[in-house]
């Protein structure tokens, strides 16, 4: 059994990752969220925080005792991320999976669609300053680079290394819960890695 904390439990990927945990492990959840009553009826296994990523105390208090943390986020992603690395370090906890965006390292080959690369992309911004913090820091890091999620329900997908080309350009939720429970529960894989996700 792993402690796992959800950050961004409300969004899109954030809840469908949640319900993957519950489906297929026997994982405990805590469910970090700014509104909480979006997460409507809580099971035996899981409980929830009231906070956002940026409030030092909340996110403290969220931390302790969690073996994972998955971060699912959307605002002023570097912000957060810096937040989060400083609590992490602060509490102890090392293992984290943090969602950006595929193209922020100009890996996107023109056969995929390169218009989606940081270089002719600037709202990849955003995406890019947080896995710098991220990458810069200690932790037991994974950073997942997902292509454009659709509510596909297949776990089809191929994961790319940073410096490999992009394979697709679209992937399911479903594929990135998938793997992002395979990151919970295999410490050395993607360990302090960036990967990309797309659909085989």
């Amino acid at each position: 059994m792993t402690n796992v904390l959800i950050i961004g439990a409300t969004g899109s990927i954030g809840s469908v990752t949640r319900q993957y945990f519950l489906d297929h492990t026997d994982d405990q959840l805590t469910l970090m969220a700014r509104n909480t009553n979006r997460l409507g009826q809580l099971s035996n296994r899981e409980q929830a925080v009231a906070g956002s990523v940026t409030d030092v105390a909340t996110l403290r208090t969220a931390l302790r005792g969690q073996d994972v943390v998955f971060a699912a986020l959307s605002g002023n992603l570097s912000n957060m991320a810096r937040s989060l690395v400083a609590a992490m370090d602060t509490v102890g906890v090392q293992r984290l999976v943090f969602i950006t965006s595929m193209g922020i390292y100009n890996e996107i080959p023109a056969s995929v669609g390169a218009s989606g690369n940081l270089r002719s992309n600037p709202m990849l911004q955003g995406y890019r300053a947080a896995a710098d913090v991220v990458e810069a820091s200690d932790l037991n890091y994974t950073i997942i680079r997902p292509g454009w999620f659709d509510n596909g329900n297949d776990t089809d997908y191929q994961v790319t290394k940073k410096g490999e080309p992009f394979g697709g350009h679209d992937v399911s939720r479903k594929s990135i819960a998938d793997l992002v429970v395979r990151l919970a529960h295999d410490e050395p894989l993607g360990a302090r890695d960036s990967l990309g996700i797309n659909r085989n």
